[in-house]
């Protein structure tokens, strides 16, 4: 049986083409209803950053603080990704950060909104803001944080755990490579496991800046073997 499509997608949100600018995608998202989480989410929270970054970053979807700011990568996960930025040379003022979906999923437990993993309708019905965020910033490179980004943008047999940090190519940029999302680090309650995680994480993201400087190895075809 073919995979069941979405009954909606956020295409029919888009502006005109000639208008895909970053502020008009922003303000049409904000009116987006393609899947049912705008009935849970605070707000739409779209990407931010320079309209020209070199940099794209891409996770997975808006969290707590996130939804209730409107502004992505704000809460625990981005002050852990800033940090890490930091280590890795990165200056964060010229990248650009998003979410695969714009709309916070969460689940009710007791006082507090706990993040759910979106699922593949929610994910596709999405996807237009992304593709159209990419082709506005047209960045060189894209780094996906995270499972829900890599097999979004690079393939649905991307994993985090045995393909993170290879520098593919992409036909959304100059090339693309996907790592862990901030958050998982957040989750390692043992200090050791913690630290060895999070220096692995600043080096993929190193990777990623040598390859902006022209200093890493080719890339090979996303999805390849």
């Amino acid at each position: 049986m073919p995979p069941r499509a979405p009954a909606d997608t956020a295409a029919r949100f888009l502006p005109p083409l000639p208008e895909r600018t970053i502020p008009a995608l922003r303000e049409a998202a904000s009116g987006c209803t393609a899947c049912p989480l705008h009935l849970t989410g605070t707000q739409t929270v779209f990407g931010e950053g320079p309209e020209r970054a070199p940099l794209m970053l891409v996770g997975e979807q808006p969290g707590d603080k996130e939804d209730l700011a409107g502004r992505p990568f704000v809460g625990p996960a981005g002050q852990l990704l800033d940090r890490a930025l930091v280590d890795a040379g990165i200056d964060r003022a010229q990248v650009y950060v998003t979410n695969t979906v714009k709309h916070f999923k969460w689940v009710q437990k007791g006082r507090r909104r706990i993040h759910e993993k979106p699922g593949r309708l929610e994910i596709v019905a999405c996807v237009p803001w992304l593709e159209s965020e990419i082709a506005a910033v047209t960045p060189t490179g894209i780094v996906c944080l995270g499972a829900t980004a890599a097999t979004a943008l690079i393939s649905r047999d991307f994993k985090v755990t045995q393909d993170r940090g290879e520098i593919l190519a992409t036909p959304y940029a100059g090339w693309i490579m996907g790592t862990i999302h901030p958050s998982a680090l957040l989750r390692i309650e043992d200090p050791a496991m913690a630290e060895a995680g999070y220096a692995r994480f600043v080096s993929d993201l190193v990777k990623a800046q040598e390859r902006l400087a022209g200093a890493a190895p080719d890339q090979r075809q996303a999805g390849a073997a």
